[in-house]
């Protein structure tokens, strides 16, 4: 990786501008020290899907864990919920690894690459994990009720509005963002728990998993539905403070 790096710094200019802009006006970097962030917000990234192709082939990983009770707590309720991830970290462990007694369905969206997608679908298929593949027919959502309906859980992510028609703004890292209404307005409208769920590195074979519950706060749905994205933005911005060079979104996130 340390040699691979410097060609992905060089060749993807649009990712270096996006980690390097973060580090700057973000975390509040010096322009050297933005530029070595830079480096190794790249080298863990690359690290992490080794991991995740690693985990694929069967590889087990030291998991330290906070706040997993909860998750336990609903798995066994009888009642869905949604349990949501961040381009953070290596969320797929927590299917490969945190064993589940109801089924997980996997909310994934276009753009992935064969290979991944083929990967991840074989080693799932030995857990309690399913993909839903997000379609422009909005089909997937038939989908993702009737698994709430049953008692299951439905993953999807936060963090991403590529696609998505309507956003909802909340602070993060102390400028407006956007981020997408679908999870939060599904919460609310199947009246189903929420719990975000954040699998970050620590060392060469340990992670540490973050779950915490958002919850809904406020009179009107319009209130609850921010009170949601808000208690979202701020866990990941807690969790992100903490490890910096974990955050995988190679873009603008406030444009």
């Amino acid at each position: 990786m340390a040699l691979v790096v410097p060609f992905y710094m060089l060749l993807d200019r649009n990712g270096y501008k996006a980690s390097y802009a973060f580090a700057r006006k973000r975390l509040g970097k010096g322009a050297v020290a933005a530029f070595f962030y830079v480096y190794r917000n790249e080298y863990r990234m690359g690290q992490v899907v080794l991991d995740r192709f690693a985990a694929f082939a069967g590889k087990r990983f030291d998991l330290e864990c906070s706040g997993v009770e909860r998750f336990y707590e609903l798995s066994g309720s009888g009642q869905g919920f949604l349990m949501l991830s961040s381009h953070t970290g290596c969320f797929e462990l927590v299917g490969l690894q945190l064993p589940s007694p109801v089924p997980i369905h996997a909310l994934v969206f276009p753009g992935e690459t064969e290979t991944v997608m083929k990967h991840r679908d074989r080693m799932f298929r030995q857990t309690n994990v399913s993909m839903i593949a997000a379609r422009e027919d909005l089909s997937h959502l038939f989908q993702i009720n009737n698994a709430l309906a049953d008692g299951q859980i439905v993953s999807m992510p936060g963090d991403r509005v590529f696609g998505a028609k309507r956003t909802v703004r909340s602070l993060f890292f102390g400028e407006s963002a956007a981020f997408p209404v679908g999870p939060f307005s599904l919460a609310l409208q199947r009246d189903v728990p929420v719990l975000f769920v954040m699998v970050m590195k620590e060392g060469r074979r340990r992670y540490h998993v973050y779950a915490e519950e958002l919850k809904a706060a406020g009179q009107t749905r319009a209130e609850r539905l921010q009170s949601l994205a808000d208690a979202y933005a701020g866990m990941l911005e807690r969790t992100v403070r903490r490890y910096p060079d974990q955050w995988f979104n190679f873009y603008d996130f406030w444009a």
